[in-house]
């Protein structure tokens, strides 16, 4: 079986994931969700024109003045009459401006003596300085926020300002996650001779803790097809995530356990570096993706598949991890046939590859910021040249 190029294997993730149905959150639970719906304007910001500066409402055409104060106006308690000709209402900022002016006079540059008050500095130069016109921010019945967009904080604001309290987002997803392999110990436990802690499960766990889920780690399964079947045919979630077992070795059971359980593989072995043996299909409703079980591998195909996948079934536009373009601080060799993604630190504004990529040394990608990606047969590359990486939080 040929290797898939990862573009090719994202796009067949997705096809394999439904899209999930929507429901309507208050603001507060909205952040890290993504929209199922437009976000339309249901009113007009600002409603009216509004001072941006403390000072004094004024028709530009009577400056410098003197001018006769005749009110005030602050925010939430307008001016409610008309400023005439010679006239001038104190305002201060956000307040409405008064019917008739078309300026505000700044205070900085006001001279005020009694009811009277006229320009003492440059002045505002132009009509309708100072001012903010109604509707500078958005109009009713504008789009504020396309569907398939995730919410964050100044979008959250920006619902509240256009007059809503509650959004329409995709649901949470179920996320099922274990690991397998007979070596295997839980963190924290004895760890006895040719064993090891399993750290794949809280790793993924920490991964998605941003992420609109909810986790159930089934923890560690051993190397019995009979014990991982039954435990796959009873799987109630949108995605089953496995670790380890993906391979071809004699204990590697994942994709016979996952056929015995009904479930179907769609594709298997990626043309990337660390993650080749990463495998993804079906399960009754959910979506299968089965991780290499060492962790940096994991780690890797969680990001460019798994995080990716929950956009996807949560209606994300652009689902894939956004890559930047970044300098290189040392060389780096010709690569293969597969795509490579190089732990990296970024260091005085360049970023420098990890000297050993071996893919069960977590030490290296706890210190690591960012993954440089390689393209397949890229060229040797120099100090200097310009790369692409993927930012790790």
């Amino acid at each position: 079986m040929s290797l898939l190029p990862v573009t090719e294997a994202q796009e067949r993730l997705f096809a394999l994931a439904p899209r999930v149905n929507a429901e309507r959150v208050p603001l507060g639970a909205a952040a890290g969700r993504w929209l199922a719906e437009d976000v339309v304007a249901t009113r007009t910001q600002p409603s009216a024109d509004l001072s941006a500066m403390d000072g004094y409402a004024v028709r530009f055409a009577d400056l410098p003045g003197p001018l006769a104060v005749v009110g005030e106006s602050a925010a939430g308690r307008p001016f409610a009459g008309m400023i005439g000709p010679g006239q001038a209402v104190r305002i201060f900022t956000g307040a409405v401006m008064p019917e008739g002016a078309d300026t505000v006079m700044v205070q900085e540059e006001a001279a005020r003596d009694g009811d009277q008050v006229r320009l003492s500095g440059e002045g505002p130069g132009h009509a309708g300085r100072n001012v903010r016109p109604r509707g500078l921010d958005f109009t009713q019945g504008d789009v504020l926020i396309p569907h398939g967009e995730r919410l964050n904080p100044a979008r959250i604001a920006l619902a509240a300002a256009a007059g809503h309290g509650t959004l329409p987002v995709a649901r949470k997803l179920r996320v099922a996650v274990v690991a397998s392999g007979d070596e295997l110990v839980a963190p924290g436990a004895p760890v006895g001779a040719g064993q090891l802690p399993e750290s794949n499960g809280v790793m993924l766990a920490a991964m998605l803790g941003d992420l609109p889920v909810e986790v159930t780690d089934l923890g560690i399964l051993p190397d019995d097809l009979d014990v991982m079947t039954a435990c796959f045919a009873a799987i109630d979630a949108d995605i089953l995530v496995t670790s380890g077992g993906a391979s071809v070795g004699d204990h590697d059971l994942v994709r016979p356990a996952l056929t015995a359980a009904r479930g179907a593989i769609d594709f298997w072995r990626i043309a990337m570096r660390p993650g080749k043996p990463m495998m993804a299909g079906r399960l009754e409703n959910a979506v299968v993706l089965g991780l290499p079980g060492n962790p940096v591998s994991a780690f890797v195909t969680a990001t460019l598949f798994l995080k990716p996948l929950i956009a996807a079934m949560a209606g994300a536009t652009n689902p894939r991890p956004a890559a930047r373009t970044a300098t290189l601080g040392a060389p780096l060799p010709a690569n293969d046939h597969r795509e490579d993604y190089l732990r990296a630190e970024t260091r005085d504004g360049r970023v420098f590859a990890a000297s050993r990529q071996d893919s069960s040394m977590l030490q290296t990608l706890a210190r690591a910021d960012c993954l440089i990606i390689r393209a397949a047969l890229a060229p040797v590359a120099k100090a200097d040249d310009s790369v692409q990486i993927l930012t790790l939080a």
